[in-house]
């Protein structure tokens, strides 16, 4: 069967090529902040603990580059989408906007002050920096990943409605989103490992997803870029 999308007005070389490597990027990526978490999980005495170093600082640092690779993707399935999907693709730029926003400020704070204020050994530091429930920054990032992340995604999934390859990529986008989503239950709780559920969305399903949309993206017709419109129009003597 053919998975060649039929020509899509506004999506060019230039949104495919990019698209796909962010998108297969997130993959990568994804694997290996998966792959670190459950280490981190199996590091821990108790499954109360926050995951210790050295694997909390590995997790901060891949979620830098994953954040900009998600906006990239969802920038790219914006142009992708067909004229009636863009204010679902609209929507879900606007949402991983805020979540790489808040989630890149909450990692880089981590990484560059809080190892000083930690030292400091001040009683409300934890408060505000710790990713033990709860604290500040915690809350912040809950926030990004299991709002913003998942609504992102779940408007995302409208754009998605062709054949299987779509269909594949449609489902994966709908439970990632709401398994982050349910990710929130954690908080009213004060239950960390009912959070734990948001994380499967976001760092184990949406991985795959996105997997799927660079595959997808590769496979996809393009328009050509104005500058090759122009060139073709006004051809060199």
């Amino acid at each position: 069967m053919n998975f060649n999308r039929n020509l899509q007005a506004g999506f060019t070389s230039s949104h495919r090529v990019v698209g796909e490597l962010a998108a297969l990027s997130v993959f990568v990526f994804g694997v290996a902040y998966t792959i670190v978490t459950a280490l981190g999980f199996l590091s821990l005495a108790s499954p109360q603990d926050p995951i210790g170093y050295p694997y909390v600082t590995l997790m901060e640092l891949l979620i830098l580059p994953l954040a900009a690779l998600y906006l990239v993707t969802m920038v790219a399935i914006h142009a992708y989408a067909r004229p009636a999907a863009k204010i679902y693709s609209l929507t879900a730029l606007v949402f991983m906007t805020v979540l790489a926003a808040i989630t890149t400020s909450v990692h880089f704070v981590i990484l560059t002050v809080g190892p000083q204020l930690e030292a400091t050994g001040l009683p409300w530091v934890p408060l505000v920096i710790s990713f033990t429930w709860p604290s500040v920054l915690y809350a912040l990032d809950i926030l990004a990943w299991d709002w913003f992340f998942a609504l992102s995604l779940l408007f995302a999934s409208f754009v998605f409605t062709g054949g299987r390859l779509e269909l594949a990529v449609r489902t994966l986008l709908l439970v990632s989103g709401v398994l982050s989503l349910v990710g929130l239950v954690g908080v009213p709780l004060a239950d960390m490992q009912v959070r734990n559920i948001g994380i499967v969305g976001y760092a184990v399903v949406s991985p795959i997803a996105f997997l799927l949309i660079g595959i997808l993206f590769r496979r996809t017709q393009t328009t050509p870029d104005t500058t090759e419109q122009k060139q073709e129009t006004h051809p060199s003597a």
